[in-house]
């Protein structure tokens, strides 16, 4: 099965990079799952958790920013992004 290959960056830093087969996050519009294959897209983050299954679940809480999806490629953005749940 494909992976999505997901970047969390900060304003300041770089917070993860790596494989993922799965990515949840907390839009303005409401919540949403991004699996590989997913159609390519923009969104708006809301202040929140981003979830990231890497084999095994990853969480960073984002202040808001956006989430891009284009060919399998998941970038998020942040302004401020607390990673403690991210493991290493």
């Amino acid at each position: 099965m494909a992976a999505l290959q997901v970047e969390l960056v900060a304003a300041d830093r770089k917070v993860w990079e790596g494989e993922a087969s799965q990515v949840s996050a907390r839009s303005v519009e409401g919540d949403l799952g991004v699996l590989p294959g997913h159609q390519p897209m923009l969104c708006v983050l809301a202040e929140g958790e981003v979830r990231i299954n890497s084999g095994g679940w990853r969480t960073a809480t984002v202040d808001g920013g956006f989430m891009s999806v284009d060919h399998d490629r998941v970038t998020i953005v942040a302004e401020t992004v607390d990673a403690a749940g991210m493991g290493s």
